[in-house]
């Protein structure tokens, strides 16, 4: 299942948004957004300028009860994303793999963020698989739902963030 969802912070530089979204508090305070009832996030920058961002969430399995009955109530979803160094206009990149813990569901995908207008847009772009027979299709949309309801709640809480 194809997923695509753009993040736009205007009046903020790539730099400016990379920074936001290197912030342990402000990835906690998403986290919060997404009504995560448990969160770790881990945030290591490299030498060469580039960093990995690793967060484990568990948050309610807002899925049909179909569904529900085969993930249970709640599910931990951890995400990993591993960013390049940036390029001279502040252009980055960054792998994005999404998992269910102890489920046979993935989306693996990329984030690029990139100068947009008068500020700087993350897209991501994605391929959900949920290996589940006779359900998984309609479990993999719902977690395509899910996903792109994630970054529009983190771009209103970078918006929030960034007018501070």
């Amino acid at each position: 299942m194809d997923v695509r969802a753009e993040i736009n912070y205007s009046n903020s530089s790539p730099e400016r948004a990379f920074a936001l979204s290197m912030d342990p508090a402000f990835r906690s305070a998403v986290c919060e957004a997404t009504h995560a009832t448990s969160y770790d996030v881990d945030i290591r920058e490299d030498d060469s300028g580039g960093a990995s961002v690793t967060i484990t969430r568990t948050v309610p399995a807002d899925l049909p009860d179909i569904a529900r009955k085969i993930i249970g109530d709640t599910v931990e979803v951890m995400q990993v994303e591993n960013w390049s160094a940036p390029g001279r206009d502040g252009r980055r990149t960054a792998e994005l793999i999404i998992s269910i813990k102890g489920q046979p569901a993935q989306m693996v995908g990329s984030v690029s963020l990139e100068p947009f207008a008068d500020g700087s847009r993350m897209r991501i772009v994605g391929d959900v698989k949920v290996r589940i027979p006779f359900v998984g299709r309609k479990i993999a949309a719902e977690l395509a739902k899910a996903i792109v309801a994630a970054a529009a709640a983190e771009e209103r809480t970078g918006l929030s963030w960034l007018g501070r």
